[in-house]
This record gives structure tokens, C-alpha cells and sequence, in this order.
């Protein structure tokens, strides 16, 4: 018998932690997870990845907005759209994913505990109760921790939930604002920004440097602000907030170049710190950064040998996608199963509308390495299935060494991007080239034939490049 109460303790259930304890069940391990009653499932599934998403869902659909190419600009499925038409496909889903998460951690006999955790030893925690009060002690010969990431709280800025909100708050509102601010055009907040704009508010957005997602490709970011501009949205960048004022009928926020904005609300969406303020970290002889983050090795190992730590926890690239192998890869290692690691080759999906998606380099990154590339391109309004979804704005981008003809990069705009993105991923992943893609039947019609045309498309710029270097 061990010395300990499981072998495995997992805090926290989002997707980090729900894989890790999985994983540690399916090695015959005796597992337990820590999570308050009211956020099984994570920041992820309650105030997150999965309603942020299923709002957008909403939002497209109500709006009629992929559909108006063909019907006319004033098309729209409901006229008056309210939050609470809004919230109710929200819940419906959260709700359905909170049970699929405990059907998953019953059927592989994984216990559940409710309440909030914080270490009294490195091997000890305790647990208090969020219903009636109660307190457990458990002890663990190996410990993983995923308690993900809160909005983080500028100290200045007054938030009251109503008028001024974070990210997570947004998901509360009892209104749809006719205008709103938000500060930080980060994912988050470009996200929110944009399904705003589509049910109609007056968004403004402000930011402190002077260009959006800077990660992704500069033509992709180009593209998705004019459609953004094209639904009225503002942007300000270069510019700090300074104050916020708010009164019964809004806000006014000033900027520290004088301008001031009244709108009905203020989103803030300022990065995200680690929730692990409440964990007492120091009595399990860890740290975290001075944004509640925690370092850990290539195999997500503390400076504590048997404690773990994966998610959004540990920063970049906090993805729910990359999570959940963190979580599956931090259990197999801490019981010495054997596993490879994780492709370095991973996917970005920005959930805007339209969708931003990309794989592999950039064109900025090919370039400051002194790689040679042809792009290839291929717009969603030459294909019959562009045409039949309703979809003139969206492309396809791919990267093409000019060398050796091997993908380095694909980018994409519009319907289903984040979809799309793994065909160019598999071929890049497997290293193959240009050429599978152009000699590759693609069913017709479809959004996939995009990776056809633009094969074709950078294949011809290629001989012409050779045909001329003769």
C-alpha cells in the first residue's frame, strides 16, 4: 500500500488538468481532482474558450452576417436581438460540456472533489469546501497543477461589473451595449470586439502599441481590420487610458493624448495572471512569477521534482488545444511512460470575425532568416464554395521554399479557418511540398480547394521564377 492518499492529485479541471488525470487513470493510478463546484471543466468551459466561442456562434447566426453577400447588407435572422437570446445558447453548452467533463473523469474512476486547494506540505493539501464549509486533507505522491488564469485587474481602474468590465465579465452583461470601449487588442479583446460589432455596438478599440496580433501575418491583420472598420470599429492605437469615469448613463474614457471616448461600457482586456495566489505555494517550496505564473521544465516538471504544473499556469502559449497535451504529457512523464514530445509545429486560432488561423512561419520571420519563398494565394471569391457560403472576404496564404518547394507556412482569413489550417499542417508536419498539393484531388466544391489554387498558383510563380533565372 502507498504512503499516500492517490498517487496522482490534479488541481484544477480545465483541459490541462482533466487530460492529466485521465492519463494518470488509463496507467492504473489512483487519481483525484480538486476544483470548486461551480468551475468543473475550468476557466475553459465556464467563463472562457467555450462560451466566448459559442457567443460568437450565436452572434454569426442571429446577425445573419454570413449570409448578407448574398441577401443584402440589412439581412438578419432577428431583428431585436437580446443578451438573453445570446446567453441561452451560451448555457446550453456550457452546461453540456461541464457533463461531459464529469462523465469522462466518473468513467475513468477519477474522484472529484469540490472546493479550493492550497498546499500545507509538498505532498499535502488541503481542501475547504465551497458549499458548506468543509476541510480535507489529502496527501499525494505526485501533484499537477492547473488552476489556469484570471483577467488581470489594472489597480486603477474601478471595476464595478456593469459599466466597467474584464473579460470574463463581459459574459454577465444584461444588455447589449450601443457602445463599448475595449482596452487591449490582444485575442481576447479583438474577439470581443468584433462579435460586438457585428450585433451592432459602436466599438472603439485602444491599445497601447502600434499594431494588433503582431504574431500573426501583417496582410492577414490588414485584411481583418477592414472588415472590422467596414462594421464601424475605431481603432486607437498608440494610445494609453488614463481614466475611466462612469456615471447612470455611461462612461467617458480619457486617453493620455487628451482624446475621450463615452460609450456605454468599458471592456478591459489586459492580459491574464496565474490563479495561484490562493494555492500557499511557499509551503510546497515553490514560487510564481509576478504574474502568478510558474517555470517548469521541457516536461512541465517544477523546481519541486514530483509537482507539475501545465495550462495556461505556465504561459505561452496558453492554448486549451496545447493544455490538454501538457496535461496528458506532465502525467506520462511523472510515472515514467514513455512518450514523444509535443510537434513544434502548432496552430494559432484566432476566433474573430471572421476567423484567423496559421501554422508554421511568417513572412517576417522568413525573411529576417534569409530564407528564400514564393507566396501563393487563393481568395475564397474564386471558389464555388465561397460563393455558395457567402464568404468575399476570406484567402488563403500558403509559403513555398523557392529551394527545396517544402510548405513553411499557411495563413488564413474567414469561414472556418481554424479548420482548415490542419491540412497545411499535416503536409508541413510530414515535410512534404508544394507539389503534393497541387497533384492532390480535393472534393468539389469546397473551402479545401483554396490549398489547390494557391498550390497551382505559387507552382506557376516558381517556373517563371526559374524560367527567367536561366
Amino acid at each position: 500500500m502507498s504512503e499516500y492518499d492517490y498517487d496522482l492529485l490534479v488541481i484544477g479541471s480545465g483541459p490541462g488538468g482533466q487530460k492529466a488525470a485521465i492519463a494518470g487513470a488509463k496507467l492504473g493510478k489512483r487519481v483525484a481532482v480538486v476544483d470548486k463546484q461551480d468551475m468543473v471543466g475550468g476557466v475553459c468551459a465556464n467563463t472562457g474558450t467555450i462560451p466566448s466561442k459559442t457567443l460568437r456562434e450565436a452572434v454569426l447566426f442571429l446577425t445573419g452576417m454570413s449570409q448578407r453577400d448574398l441577401y443584402g447588407a440589412s439581412y438578419q435572422v432577428k431583428q431585436d436581438i437580446t443578451i438573453s437570446d445570446l446567453s441561452a445558447r451560451t448555457q446550453h453548452v456550457i452546461g453540456r460540456e461541464v457533463q461531459v467533463v464529469r462523465a469522462q473523469l466518473h468513467r475513468n474512476q477519477v474522484t472529484l472533489l469540490s472546493g479550493t486547494a492550497r498546499f500545507v506540505d509538498p505532498h499535502t493539501v488541503a481542501v475547504q469546501g465551497a458549499t458548506r464549509g468543509e476541510h480535507a486533507t489529502i496527501t499525494a505522491d505526485k501533484i499537477v497543477i492547473a488552476t489556469g488564469t484570471r483577467p488581470a485587474r489594472p489597480a486603477q481602474v474601478d471595476f464595478d461589473a456593469a459599466r466597467v468590465l474584464d473579460s470574463d465579465e463581459v459574459l454577465n452583461l444584461t444588455e447589449i451595449p450601443t457602445s463599448l470601449v475595449v482596452v487591449g487588442a490582444g485575442v481576447i479583446g479583438i474577439e470581443y470586439a468584433s462579435m460586438f460589432a457585428a450585433l451592432g455596438s459602436r466599438v472603439t478599440v485602444v491599445e497601447q502599441r502600434e499594431r494588433m496580433l503582431e504574431f500573426c501575418d501583417p496582410e492577414i491583420v490588414e485584411s481583418l481590420k477592414f472588415h472590422l472598420r467596414d462594421l464601424a470599429v475605431t481603432f486607437r492605437f498608440g494610445e494609453k487610458v488614463v481614466n475611466v469615469a462612469v456615471s447612470d448613463s455611461g462612461t467617458v474614457t480619457t486617453l493620455a493624448s487628451g482624446k475621450r471616448i463615452p460609450a456605454a461600457a468599458v471592456m478591459y482586456s489586459a492580459g491574464r495572471t496565474g490563479a495561484t495566489d490562493a494555492l500557499d505555494l511557499e509551503n510546497a517550496g515553490l514560487e510564481a512569477d509576478k504574474r502568478g505564473r510558474l517555470s517548469v521544465d521541457p516536461h512541465y516538471r517544477t523546481p519541486v521534482d514530483h509537482i507539475y504544473a501545465v495550462g495556461d499556469v505556465i504561459g505561452f502559449p496558453a492554448l486549451a488545444a496545447t493544455s490538454m497535451d501538457q496535461g496528458r504529457l506532465a502525467a506520462y512523464h511523472a510515472f515514467g511512460e514513455a512518450t514523444n514530445e509535443l510537434s513544434a509545429l502548432q496552430p494559432i486560432g484566432i476566433y474573430t470575425i471572421p476567423e484567423i488561423s496559421y501554422c508554421g512561419s511568417t513572412e517576417a520571420e522568413l525573411t529576417s532568416s534569409a530564407i528564400p519563398y514564393e507566396v501563393g494565394l487563393a481568395r475564397y471569391r474564386e471558389l464555388a464554395r465561397g460563393q455558395i457560403v457567402g464568404d468575399a472576404y476570406g484567402m488563403l496564404k500558403l509559403l513555398v521554399s523557392t529551394v527545396d518547394r517544402k510548405l513553411l507556412g499557411v495563413h488564413l482569413f474567414g469561414t472556418g479557418a481554424t479548420d482548415l489550417v490542419h491540412i497545411g499542417q499535416a503536409v508541413m508536419a510530414c515535410g512534404g511540398t508544394v507539389d503534393y498539393l497541387v497533384d492532390t484531388v480535393f472534393n468539389y466544391p469546397t473551402l479545401s480547394e483554396a490549398y489547390k489554387v494557391a498550390a497551382l498558383d505559387v507552382t506557376n510563380k516558381i517556373r517563371a521564377l526559374e524560367r527567367f533565372s536561366v
